[in-house]
């Protein structure tokens, strides 16, 4: 598929994954091997993984967990050993990658990287590569640009041997036609529910069974404790408001990042790829190309019906329904001989024959959006908002060292932090013990109430990050200690329950016996809901457990009969009829080939894996505290 826009964003992300990350997630530790002593969790035929570069991969999860969770993100998340593990594995697999890849003579060329690295904007000034601004973002993070280019070679490395098998899959027409026939496949059902409803009033309750549960399940009436406490908020948002910005500093800042306010050219292209693999023989490298010139003869007698010969013809399934159109793109997002025939063209304009790693290109330039830099009274506004943002967020982490010392410090009283923040003490309602209930009462910072230090000797809690760049520290000022609800508050809820759970096992049981009698060829007095269809991807209203049952029963004599319990009682299912998929395009096919191939490339890569294993020799040694930045 050609998709390059897609895998140069991926491969940008690693990069600037390294950069941002003093040390990185992915591969080899140049830390641990110039020299360093730090603790070893892990080694990979000798090769170790630090406590460090451990941190720092957690650390990475932390914050895309925190990207995707938002407000419901708490910390507390990854402090388990399957975090852990999962992690310490993760690290090891690429290590082994690496290894692998060396030892079967991969390397990346030097072009490649610098070709790489020139096009990361973090390190370019005015939208050209600066190698003065390049090595300060590395010093920074301690890092140098051997440091970073040998970490950016094993992060290609991994890449390639991953690559070698995810995209060389393999699945035949036949396969395909049995999975689409397999996933379009319908069958026509009608449902008869039994409720549980229909049989409360056959259920019975005594007072005895209530105690009994409710002696046995004590635990399910407990209060938790619960307080109410004083809070103070250290927040980047609220020191936003205190920040001022001279009109001096925005007019400099657009002076000295011209870059950031320029918009690239872009270019709208659209093609038909005649598919053939790099690594092909030649009898199909000259079939894919003659296939391709016969083509580009049809669009340079009609130019005209590119489109249409595009949708007809390319073998681009992301690009061929929409006649062959890329959409607009900007520099460095398409493979180099891609781009540069799509910049020789003027608009209207078709190329000739272009040899990609993906196959042959016929390029139909379709319009240019030419750069353009944002006027300063345009850009003023953001820059003013940006400069406030900077501001504050040191701001932020000048105080927040402070503001933690000074809770501990002076743990008897918020007032002092307070102060140093400058904001007020507020005051909760009644919290209750392990109850989220939204910022910023999260899951750590209830933790952090409940403490027994906090609870007992009336201390202030630790300033606990409830959001990024946010710190709260609370005070309990009431305080109510676990209990257990009376027999006579919980009495009718155990009745409701039980009844509830009797009525259930009443209409399983029913449910069961007609099941019996209509598989049997019995009639029995139902009433069938409507018919609906089915398939093994689209379930309806029905369960995969039931869906599951239904495309097992046998077809070839019906009605058939399935029936399961279900959370309101007990369903039983008619399976009327069965409709097959329609007819096969070749669209339908190529786009299940497709996929077929990355799954079955990704069986690949994970068997290679667990060879590489098995024959590998790897110690870890689990850590059990781990630091997890706030």
């Amino acid at each position: 598929m050609f998709d390059l826009v897609h895998e140069n964003k991926r491969l940008v992300q690693i990069v600037l994954a390294l950069i941002i990350l003093p040390f990185a997630l992915w591969g080899v530790s140049s830390y641990e091997k110039s020299g360093g002593s730090a603790e070893v969790v892990a080694t990979v035929n000798g090769a170790k993984i630090t406590q460090q570069e451990f941190e720092n991969a957690l650390h990475q999860q932390q914050e895309r967990m925190r990207k995707q969770l938002g407000a419901n993100f708490d910390t507390a998340m990854l402090d388990n050993p399957e975090m852990k593990r999962a992690i310490i594995e993760n690290l090891v697999a690429q290590q082994l990658l690496v290894d692998r890849a060396k030892a079967d003579g991969l390397v990346v060329p030097d072009g490649q990287v610098a070709q790489l690295i020139s096009g990361i904007e973090a390190f370019q000034d005015g939208g050209k590569f600066d190698k003065k601004r390049y090595a300060t973002v590395l010093a920074t993070q301690n890092m140098s640009p051997l440091m970073f280019e040998a970490r950016l070679r094993d992060e290609l490395l991994v890449q390639q041997m991953q690559d070698a098998y995810a995209q060389n899959g393999f699945a035949t027409n036949k396969v395909a036609d049995n999975v689409i026939h397999l996933n379009e496949q319908q069958r026509v059902v009608s449902v008869s529910p039994l409720l549980f409803q229909t049989y409360i009033t056959q259920a019975k309750v005594d007072d005895a069974a209530m105690k009994k549960y409710y002696e046995q399940n004590s635990k399910e009436f407990q209060v938790q404790e619960q307080a109410k406490v004083e809070y103070v908020k250290l927040s980047v948002d609220d020191l936003l408001a205190k920040v001022v910005v001279n009109k001096d500093d925005v007019r400099k800042y657009y002076d000295e990042h011209q870059g950031d306010f320029g918009t690239p050219e872009e270019r709208r292209a659209a093609h038909i790829l005649i598919a053939v693999n790099a690594a092909a023989s030649q009898a199909e490298q000259d079939a894919a190309k003659a296939k391709a010139e016969q083509l580009l003869q049809q669009v340079k007698q009609n130019p005209a019906s590119f489109a249409e010969l595009a949708k007809k013809n390319s073998q681009d399934p992301g690009s061929a329904a929409k006649g062959g159109d890329l959409g607009f793109f900007v520099h460095g997002m398409m493979v180099k001989p891609f781009e540069d025939a799509t910049l020789a063209l003027k608009v209207g304009e078709v190329s000739g024959l272009v040899k990609s790693d993906f196959g042959y290109h016929i390029i139909k330039l379709i319009a240019v959006k030419p750069s353009r830099v944002l006027p300063f009274d345009e850009a003023r506004e953001g820059i003013v908002n940006k400069l406030r943002q900077q501001k504050a967020a040191e701001m932020f982490a000048d105080l927040a060292e402070r503001f933690s010392n000074t809770v501990y410090e002076q743990s008897d009283t918020l007032k002092p932090a307070a102060d140093l923040a400058g904001a007020k003490i507020e005051k909760s309602g009644w919290l209750i013990k392990g109850m989220v209930s939204g910022e910023p009462w999260s899951a750590k910072m209830l933790q952090a109430i409940f403490n027994d230090e906090v609870v007992k000797n009336k201390r202030n809690t630790a300033a606990i990050e409830v959001a990024t760049n946010t710190l709260v520290a609370a005070r309990i000022l009431e305080y109510k200690p676990a209990s257990a609800r009376a027999f006579s508050e919980v009495q009718e809820m155990i009745r409701q329950k039980l009844l509830q759970q009797q009525a259930l096992e009443l209409a399983a049981k029913q449910g069961k016996t007609m099941l019996e009698q209509l598989q049997g060829g019995s009639k029995t007095a139902l009433s069938w809901g409507v018919a609906q269809s089915v398939t093994r991807d689209k379930h309806g209203s029905l369960d995969a457990g039931l869906v599951r049952q239904i495309f097992q029963a046998n077809p070839a004599k019906l009605p058939q009969f399935v029936g399961a319990e279900v959370g309101q009682g007990y369903l039983l299912v008619r399976i009327d009829a069965v409709k097959e998929g329609e007819a096969i395009s070749d669209e339908k096919r190529s786009s299940y080939i497709q996929k077929l191939r990355q799954l079955t490339g990704e069986e690949m890569s994970r068997a290679y894996l667990s060879d590489a294993k098995q024959h590998a020799s790897i110690k870890v040694n689990l850590p059990e505290k781990v630091t997890v930045q706030p």
